[in-house]
């Protein structure tokens, strides 16, 4: 969450940067109730202030009457001080659930739009395949190379889930052990991460847990979730933490399973493995100080960037606009993979798909997580928290298969992948059309 003080002394600017967003919050409500506390805390110390004076009075010698006065006296300040404590208990809760509704604040560089067509192209890598065949989506070859079974997925589990099978699956281990020794040489400490999370570590990472809007799958009567990213678990990791200065920044990454609602999510472009309930990621996250933070986004940036050019996937960056931001993020740069499978009447050949994003949170994590160094000058300042997805293994499976098809149907596997899948290419099943496989079809 955004400072409580930053917020009252730049309360037009705040509201201005929730506009841009195109959120919903109250920022008059927060510094009329961060006054509000303000002014109960003082009145609260002076009824202190006064009941330690009337327990001193008390210790002097004092006639009846006088000490029953101060009785009487000391009754009605605990009861007002009971009252107050209340008052002030309720006003502090309700502060920071209208807090946690202000978004962080963003780069001034960050383009502003209201929705992810508005984000803005930096930059392209790579060169965008034309085909002399008519390309097949990754549906269509997943299917077809009995890789992929999005069919009996859904008869097991429900709609947005799948099997892996086959060289699917070899290829999927393939990129996260690609991806996990790239980070490794950039000295990133490896985690396998829990699939589990407590309700107020995602609150505070900036995940609803709860509520028709979330995205995030509740586990009823635990006050936990499953998570949709080991971003939760990896910012959790240090919650509550006092961290020490020299030696940061620390450089995390985690492979976990994810775990995704996409509740209203829909269209043409959503189908197959592009957008579903569960899939394998591995997540870069990063502690800093704050003087770090730009030039550690420029690192995770690049560091996505090396290993798409490195698969040979074409791919631009851009630079997300304030209503696509997300509330934590200062700035985020997502990067989309050329997807020859998202073809329509507007794209004949194809289309950009994101696949990567990073996002510089500032303070605004550790706020909410309670993370800070002990600087130079004694006091405790909260760290800068970053995030990065170094390999969403779905969407890079996506775009492996519809980039790398060949006109028999067949896939040719990225030449840094083959050491660790064992082949070189995904080639059609003899056995797909045998009678074994169509009765178990039916």
């Amino acid at each position: 969450m955004l400072d409580l003080k930053f917020i009252k002394e730049n309360l037009d600017a705040v509201k201005k940067n929730i506009v841009d967003r195109n959120m919903n919050a109250d920022a008059d409500i927060v510094v009329e109730l961060y006054d509000k506390r303000t002014a109960l805390v003082t009145e609260l110390q002076n009824l202190q202030q006064a009941r330690n004076a009337n327990a001193q009075a008390m210790k002097q010698k004092l006639d009846a009457e006088t000490r029953q006065k101060y009785i009487d006296e000391g009754k009605a300040l605990k009861d007002k001080i009971a009252e107050k404590e209340a008052e002030l208990n309720e006003t502090e809760a309700k502060l920071d659930e209208a807090a946690r509704q202000i978004p962080n604040m963003a780069n001034p560089n960050v383009p502003v739009g209201k929705v992810d067509t508005e984000n803005l192209e930096v930059k392209k890598v790579g060169t965008v395949r034309k085909f002399d065949f008519k390309p097949k989506d990754h549906v269509q070859l997943g299917e077809a190379l009995d890789i992929v079974d999005f069919e009996r997925g859904t008869k097991v589990s429900g709609p947005k889930f799948y099997y892996l099978k086959n060289e699917a699956v070899f290829l999927e281990q393939a990129l996260i052990m690609y991806v996990l020794n790239i980070l490794r040489k950039h000295n990133f400490t490896p985690f396998i991460t829990p699939d589990v999370a407590k309700e107020e570590v995602l609150k505070g990472i900036g995940f609803n847990p709860r509520g028709n809007e979330s995205n995030v799958y509740a586990i009823e009567d635990e006050g936990t979730c499953l998570v949709a990213t080991a971003e939760i678990t990896l910012g959790g990791f240090h919650s509550g933490e006092i961290l020490d200065k020299s030696r940061l920044p620390l450089f995390y990454c985690g492979l976990s399973h994810c775990f995704r609602r996409e509740a209203g999510a829909a269209g043409h472009f959503s189908k197959g493995l592009y957008r579903v309930h569960q899939f394998d990621k591995v997540e870069m996250f990063v502690y800093c100080l704050p003087e770090q933070s730009d030039e550690i986004h420029e690192k995770l940036r690049l560091i996505e960037e090396e290993i798409f050019s490195s698969l040979g996937l074409p791919f631009r960056v851009v630079d997300t606009c304030t209503g696509d931001l997300g509330a934590p993020a200062y700035r985020k740069w997502d990067l989309e993979a050329w997807m020859p499978g998202r073809s329509d009447e507007n794209h004949p050949d194809g289309d950009w798909g994101e696949v990567t994003s990073t996002s510089n949170c500032t303070d605004y994590q550790a706020r909410r997580l309670n993370v800070k160094y002990h600087d130079d000058d004694g006091k405790n300042k909260y760290v800068h928290m970053l995030n990065g997805t170094a390999i969403a293994v779905g969407r890079a499976m996506l775009a492996i298969l519809e980039n790398y098809q060949n006109e028999d149907g067949s896939i040719t596997v990225p030449e840094v992948l083959v050491p660790y899948c064992g082949f070189d290419k995904i080639g059609p099943k003899k056995d797909v059309t045998s009678p074994v496989y169509k009765s178990i079809k039916k």
